[in-house]
């Protein structure tokens, strides 16, 4: 693990971390960043122009196999603004949940903004959130803003509004429907880890798992602001298999990622008091998801059908599925064939 400092806040300095007036708390921005060598100084930009103070920065690569970590330090070589400045890579690549988690630890701030190495935070961001956050006595442990999609040619598109999180003020609002969140533009309060502890490592992403800790804590608002220009195309896109091969490896990923997101809402939903109904409301998708393991861990062919066979909590057409693609991949083919014809006639000009 590297670590850089750049240009300590002269109060911090001076007064210590714990000093920094209540009124004008310290907050820390945590920006991740894996393979994106090209839009990252972007990013970097845009964290190093907010207008808040008191600010300290952490900008942390995830084991980029590319340039991205030297990109991240040619953007902040020449920086000479008041921001407390802290660099960081890991020496092995551990996803997004935990290494947002190891950037909480390393931060000192009482408010936690998310910023993505793809997207773009508005210079006020962290003024306008912070103003919120006072205006509503400290209370909300989540806040997320508003977005404006980008794409990959830089041109700004819709405003995107994610679900209103005033309406989940209980365990029974956030299991009848799911929030539709976007991580990116999401600021979290120190109290959640505090209450709740680091996010386990393995899960694909933590918006979920930190909107449901803030449900069942202080609450969480929106401020309906666009604050965040968020990219399209980039980590979080939707992909497109081209072979039997990729998407079945997809498959195990996401099966990976589905259960420790679930081994983690459990986690939480006891320490906030309600493990036992998170059980029964979890117990099919856990399920399906342990019957997807099993079903591509299993070696044999008469263990793969003895399986999809004695399971009774799965859907039979969800067990032949994903039956067929652990054991007889080959059933799809034709199918992603077609799908790569049918897109090489899409990219031919006309």
């Amino acid at each position: 693990m590297t670590l850089i400092f750049l240009n300590m806040l002269d109060q911090v300095t001076e007064r210590g971390l714990d000093a920094v007036p209540s009124q004008r708390p310290l907050v820390s921005v945590l920006l991740i960043a894996y393979k994106q060598e090209h839009v990252i100084a972007d990013a970097v930009r845009s964290v190093l122009a907010q207008t808040y103070s008191p600010l300290e920065i952490l900008i942390s690569d995830d084991c980029s196999p590319d340039r991205t970590f030297e990109v991240i330090k040619e953007s902040v070589r020449d920086y000479a603004g008041p921001h407390r400045i802290v660099l960081n890579r890991n020496s092995s690549n551990r996803g997004i949940s935990a290494h947002l988690s190891l950037l909480a630890q390393m931060s000192h701030g009482e408010l936690l903004f998310v910023a993505a190495g793809d997207d773009i935070s508005a210079p006020e961001r962290c003024d306008r959130v912070v103003n919120y956050w006072l205006a509503h006595d400290c209370k909300p442990d989540l806040i997320a803003t508003d977005l404006i999609a980008l794409d990959n040619h830089g041109k700004t598109h819709e405003q995107l509004s994610p679900t209103n999180l005033a309406n989940y003020q209980t365990f029974d609002d956030w299991v009848a429907r799911r929030p539709h969140v976007v991580g990116a533009s999401h600021t979290w309060t120190r109290r959640l880890f505090a209450r709740f502890g680091d996010m386990m490592p393995g899960a694909m992403a933590e918006d979920q798992i930190m909107t449901f800790r803030a449900v069942m804590t202080g609450g969480a608002l929106n401020l309906r602001e666009p604050l965040v220009l968020y990219r399209h195309g980039g980590l979080s896109r939707k992909r497109h298999w081209n072979s039997v091969k990729d998407f079945t490896a997809r498959i195990r990923q996401t099966n990976a990622f589905a259960l420790a997101e679930i081994t983690q809402l459990q986690q939480d939903a006891e320490a906030a008091g309600v493990g036992g109904k998170m059980r029964e409301v979890l117990a099919p998708k856990l399920a399906r998801e342990n019957y997807t393991r099993d079903v591509f861990a299993i070696g044999s062919l008469g263990s793969k059908t003895r399986l999809m066979m004695k399971t009774r909590r799965v859907k039979l057409g969800f067990r032949i599925r994903m039956f067929l693609y652990a054991a007889f991949p080959c059933v799809y083919a034709p199918f992603f064939g077609a799908k790569r014809l049918l897109g090489g006639r899409r990219r031919v000009p006309r």
